[in-house]
């Protein structure tokens, strides 16, 4: 009961961890998306993308950087450069492919971006390749 009183933290390097490989997780459950063709050539039917002279590419670099960030995080290897694709990737999501309504018709994409900015600022944390690779420094 202590430790819910306290404005101290406890166990906040896990926290993190579990955190970036849910996030990791629920990134590679919808870029692997990128892999099927059909699903592909619907999100380049989009309003937002048809008609335009690089939809396609921008449909599968979208859902390519889903997938990338969240191998990334969910291994905790080069989590700050996931944490900025899945930054860049999310915002360009909910403001330009949907309407920047943050606070209710894009909120997930956002929410995302926002778990990137943890990341960002938290980097791997605990049970990552980072610390294992990147500890020296």
């Amino acid at each position: 009961m202590n430790k819910l009183l306290t404005p101290n933290p406890f166990y906040e390097t896990q926290c993190i961890a579990v955190l970036r490989i849910i996030t990791g997780i629920f990134l590679i459950y919808h870029g692997k998306e990128v892999f099927d063709a059909a699903t592909m050539e619907e999100y380049a039917n989009w309003d937002k993308f048809k008609g335009t002279q690089f939809g396609t590419v921008l449909v599968y670099m979208g859902k390519g950087a889903e997938f990338v960030a969240g191998l990334l995080l969910l291994l905790g290897l080069l989590t700050r450069i996931a944490a900025l694709i899945l930054i860049v990737t999310m915002l360009y999501i909910a403001f330009f492919v949907g309407t920047g309504k943050i606070w209710y018709e894009d909120q997930h994409p956002f929410m995302f971006a926002l778990m990137g900015v943890l990341f960002l600022f938290s980097g791997g944390s605990t049970w990552s390749l980072d610390r294992k690779f990147f500890a020296n420094r």
